[in-house]
């Protein structure tokens, strides 16, 4: 209507441009019949060309016909469009190759047609169900290739092949081992999900093989897998906490634990409450020896300051963390019958907590630490 209303007031204007303004009466009814045939003809112009473009397209959307064809001119569709829509067309399948095959309603939007473009599916294989490989030499040869290739297909089976040599031939890739690992992480880092989660199901099977040889690359795998397990998508998060258990299981604590703790102050409150469940899953790793050599002031300090963190997954971590602090410091405190020892008091758990942390923190950690004891006594 717009082209319409244009087109009239176009020729209104040429016309009053061209006419002198001292015609007749007659001549102004002639110069009106003018303009209103003029406005007409651009209309019916107008008209035509849309006849033309619906045309090709039902043309176009009826028998497939590739754009290609159509700026070659084989059927009558305005170059411009034409160009437009294939622009479109590349903008949303390099978004998402998944999209199902689109056509055009009248009204210049896509319409599903229930046809779906050929996607590769990639299968999240479970470590125990990965085959072995048959020519080892050629896949360590293009591994950093494939891992850092831009087809994401080509990268998730590069990760495979990954978690297939930590399994079946560690030794092989121990040499490249920190270059794996970056491109690791940069998979990690990748918006695609499915190159996301089996770059965390390779970090598990990293984890798994390798243990401390990895300590010197870990950190910025710990930092994208506290992140992986911290968002929303469920099935990412998951195979992340896998991970991180694997993390603690299979790394030494006394390496792990100084790489965890910066993250125990992180401004994210989700981060920080996945750092405090592996820091608490790793400390009972140590044993009540190497709890004792590790320092039990340092990591109740550590549990301490937890406790009244936002979250109540990082609150029960470090209650967790802290009746095994008291069950080790309980247990090396028992002195035998026959040796004198320092009045009780002194010794006890109550006193150790007073004289290392501040009043307020010491107050919040006997409360804790009590409550759970009374509730053992009455469960017993």
């Amino acid at each position: 209507m717009a082209n319409i209303n244009k087109a009239l007031s176009g020729d209104i204007q040429e016309s009053r441009g061209n006419r002198p303004r001292s015609e007749g009466v007659n001549g102004v009814v002639v110069h009106k019949h003018k303009c209103i045939t003029a406005g007409f003809s651009s209309v019916t112009n107008l008209f035509s060309r849309s006849i033309i473009a619906l045309s090709a397209l039902n043309q176009y959307t009826q028998t497939g016909m590739s754009v290609n064809a159509l700026k070659d001119g084989k059927v009558g569709f305005p170059k411009a469009y034409i160009e437009k829509r294939s622009e479109n067309v590349d903008k949303l399948q390099r978004r998402d190759p998944g999209l199902l095959a689109s056509t055009l309603s009248n009204e210049g939007e896509f319409v599903n047609t229930g046809t779906e473009v050929g996607v590769p599916e990639v299968e999240y294989i479970e470590s125990e169900n990965l085959s072995d490989l048959d020519d080892v030499d050629t896949i360590l040869k293009t591994l950093v290739a494939g891992l850092d290739s831009k087809d994401w297909v080509l990268v998730c089976e590069a990760l495979n092949n990954v978690r297939r040599l930590s399994i079946f031939h560690k030794e092989a890739m121990l040499d490249m081992l920190g270059n794996v690992i970056s491109l690791i992480v940069k998979s990690l880092k990748n918006p695609r999900s499915a190159v996301c989660k089996t770059a965390i199901m390779t970090s598990e099977d990293i984890f798994n093989a390798y243990s401390d040889h990895i300590i010197d690359s870990v950190e910025p795998l710990l930092v994208q897998l506290l992140l992986k397990s911290s968002q929303d998508k469920r099935f990412v998060c998951d195979a992340a906490e896998r991970a991180l258990v694997a993390m603690t299981t299979w790394v030494s604590p006394t390496l792990l634990l100084p790489k965890l703790q910066p993250y125990l102050k992180h401004k994210n409150p989700r981060i920080r409450a996945k750092a405090s469940m592996c820091f608490c899953r790793s400390v009972p790793r140590m044993g009540s020896e190497g709890i004792k050599a590790y320092g039990i002031d340092k990591l109740i300090q550590i549990a301490a300051s937890q406790l009244s963190d936002q979250l109540p997954e990082s609150r029960e971590a470090a209650r967790t963390l802290l009746l095994e602090l008291q069950t080790v410091y309980e247990k090396s405190h028992i002195v035998a019958p026959s040796v004198e020892s320092e009045p009780s008091e002194m010794g006890s758990w109550e006193h150790f907590c007073q004289s290392k942390l501040s009043p307020l923190s010491a107050q919040a950690v006997l409360r804790v630490t009590n409550i759970a004891r009374e509730g053992l006594v009455l469960g017993s």
